[in-house]
C-alpha cells in the first residue's frame, strides 16, 4: 500500500523543480534557496503547505524536532553546547480549560500568504518564493530582527553563537535571522520534509506536505474532507500550515 509520504512526493516531481545556489566554500551554499524570491526552482502554480493533525500527534515525540535539527544544522554551538534561542521547530501541548483536553502539535514558520516578516524587512532578506516558501537571503540579512517582532508564531531564530559543520543544503549565518524553510533544498530535488519523512517512519503520520493549489494533491483532498483551523487566523495572513483535532 502506498503511504502518503510517497502520494506527495509524485506530487512535488510533478513541478520540475531545480535549485540555483551561490558557492560559499567547499560543498557549502550560503544562498541554496533559489536564489531570490523569482528562484526559477520555483513553480508560481504551486503552494506548498502543511497538514498537521493534533489528533495523531504523540506528546511524547519529538522526532519532528530531532529530525529538522539533524537535517538543518541547528541546535548545537560551535563548542558542542546546545544554542540558546534557535529553534526551528517547536513541540507545544494546549489545554482546554473547559475541559481539560490537552494536544500536542508542532509549531514552526506558518508560510504566510501574506507574511509579516517580508513586510517589515528593510533589505529585503526575508522573501517569499512564487509557491509561498517563506526564507531568508544571508547574504542582505543584517540581523536587525525586525522580522522576529513582526512574527505573531514566534517562528523565527537569530544566530548568536559561531556555527561550524553547516549542512549542504541549509547554510547558516552567525549575526542572522532564520527559520523552518520547510526543506526546500529537498522539496526542489522532489524529495519531502524531514520532519513529515520523520513522523511517518515514526508511524504516526500527523503531517502532510503537498500543494494547496492542486484540488487532486493528498493535502487538498484531506482539507476538503475534514475542518482544520489556522494559527491566528483573525490576523489574515492564510498560512500555508494547517491545523486539524485541535
Amino acid at each position: 500500500m502506498t503511504n502518503r509520504a510517497e502520494l506527495t512526493r509524485r506530487d512535488i516531481l510533478k513541478s520540475g523543480a531545480a535549485v540555483a545556489s551561490v558557492t560559499l566554500a567547499s560543498g557549502v551554499t550560503l544562498m541554496a534557496f533559489g536564489g531570490t524570491a523569482d528562484a526559477k526552482g520555483a513553480d508560481a502554480g504551486k503552494r506548498w503547505g502543511l497538514l498537521i493533525d493534533a489528533g495523531k500527534c504523540d506528546a511524547n515525540c519529538n522526532d519532528c524536532v530531532t529530525a529538522c535539527s539533524t537535517e538543518n544544522g541547528w541546535g548545537h554551538s560551535d563548542h558542542g553546547t546546545p544554542e540558546t534561542d534557535v529553534q526551528w521547530i517547536r513541540k507545544v501541548t494546549l489545554k482546554e480549560k473547559a475541559t481539560g483536553r490537552t494536544v500536542s502539535a508542532p509549531v514552526m514558520c506558518q508560510h504566510c500568504e501574506a507574511p509579516p516578516c517580508v513586510d517589515v524587512c528593510p533589505t529585503g532578506a526575508s522573501m517569499q518564493r512564487p509557491d509561498g516558501i517563506v526564507l531568508v537571503d544571508k547574504h542582505t540579512c543584517i540581523g536587525c530582527r525586525y522580522c522576529m517582532m513582526a512574527c505573531p508564531f514566534k517562528a523565527r531564530s537569530f544566530v548568536h553563537e559561531p556555527v561550524t559543520d553547516q549542512k549542504v543544503g541549509a547554510p547558516r549565518g552567525t549575526g542572522t535571522v532564520e527559520s523552518c524553510t520547510l526543506c526546500v533544498h529537498r522539496v526542489d530535488k522532489g524529495r519531502i520534509p524531514a520532519c513529515v519523512e520523520a513522523c511517518e517512519q515514526a508511524g504516526h503520520s500527523a503531517i502532510l506536505f503537498g500543494d494547496l493549489n492542486d484540488p487532486e494533491s493528498p493535502i487538498s483532498k484531506a482539507l476538503e474532507s475534514y475542518p482544520s483551523i489556522a494559527l491566528r487566523d483573525d490576523l489574515g495572513l492564510n498560512p500555508g500550515v494547517r491545523y486539524q483535532n485541535m
